[in-house]
Protein backbone atom coordinates (compact mmCIF):
# COMPACT_ATOMS: atom_id res chain seq x y z
CA UNK A 1 0.00 0.00 0.00
CA UNK A 2 3.17 2.54 0.45
CA UNK A 3 2.97 2.10 -3.51
CA UNK A 4 -0.22 3.29 -3.50
CA UNK A 5 0.51 6.32 -0.85
CA UNK A 6 3.53 7.58 -3.19
CA UNK A 7 1.91 7.25 -6.82
CA UNK A 8 -1.10 8.68 -5.01
CA UNK A 9 1.31 11.70 -3.92
CA UNK A 10 3.51 11.77 -7.64
CA UNK A 11 -0.21 12.17 -8.96
CA UNK A 12 -1.50 15.37 -6.81
CA UNK A 13 2.16 16.90 -7.59
CA UNK A 14 1.36 17.00 -11.23
CA UNK A 15 -1.85 18.22 -10.50
CA UNK A 16 -0.54 20.97 -8.49
CA UNK A 17 2.17 21.81 -11.01
CA UNK A 18 -0.84 22.03 -13.60
CA UNK A 19 -2.58 24.69 -11.10
CA UNK A 20 1.03 26.42 -10.83
CA UNK A 21 0.90 26.74 -14.49
CA UNK A 22 -2.14 27.88 -14.98
CA UNK A 23 -1.65 31.13 -12.72
CA UNK A 24 1.46 31.41 -14.05
CA UNK A 25 -0.42 31.71 -17.85
CA UNK A 26 -3.54 33.95 -16.18
CA UNK A 27 -0.99 36.64 -15.18
CA UNK A 28 1.27 36.49 -18.34
CA UNK A 29 -2.03 37.26 -20.61
CA UNK A 30 -3.07 40.18 -17.55
CA UNK A 31 0.45 41.47 -18.12
CA UNK A 32 0.38 41.29 -22.26
CA UNK A 33 -2.79 44.19 -22.19
CA UNK A 34 -4.53 42.26 -24.39
CA UNK A 35 -7.97 43.30 -25.93
CA UNK A 36 -11.16 42.54 -23.85
CA UNK A 37 -12.02 39.68 -26.38
CA UNK A 38 -8.27 38.12 -26.32
CA UNK A 39 -8.42 38.22 -22.51
CA UNK A 40 -11.75 36.31 -22.33
CA UNK A 41 -10.83 33.96 -24.83
CA UNK A 42 -7.73 33.13 -23.23
CA UNK A 43 -8.96 32.95 -19.66
CA UNK A 44 -11.75 30.68 -20.66
CA UNK A 45 -8.87 28.40 -22.02
CA UNK A 46 -7.18 28.32 -18.53
CA UNK A 47 -10.28 27.92 -16.68
CA UNK A 48 -10.40 24.05 -18.88
CA UNK A 49 -7.31 24.05 -17.48
CA UNK A 50 -7.22 24.54 -14.59
CA UNK A 51 -10.53 22.16 -13.86
CA UNK A 52 -8.83 19.76 -14.81
CA UNK A 53 -5.13 19.90 -12.66
CA UNK A 54 -7.78 20.41 -9.68
CA UNK A 55 -9.51 17.01 -10.72
CA UNK A 56 -5.98 15.26 -11.05
CA UNK A 57 -4.81 17.07 -7.81
CA UNK A 58 -8.00 15.26 -5.87
CA UNK A 59 -7.84 12.43 -7.90
CA UNK A 60 -4.23 11.67 -6.26
CA UNK A 61 -5.28 12.81 -2.95
CA UNK A 62 -7.76 10.21 -3.11
CA UNK A 63 -5.17 7.88 -3.58
CA UNK A 64 -2.95 8.26 -0.79
CA UNK A 65 -6.06 8.21 1.63
CA UNK A 66 -6.79 4.76 -0.03
CA UNK A 67 -3.48 3.46 0.37
CA UNK A 68 -3.30 5.03 4.14
CA UNK A 69 -6.79 3.00 5.03
CA UNK A 70 -5.62 -0.22 3.30
CA UNK A 71 -1.90 0.15 4.54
Amino acid sequence: MQSLVWGGALVSLIGVAGLFYCVMRALRARRAGLPDEVMRDELQRVVVINMGALAVSALGLMLVVLGIFLG
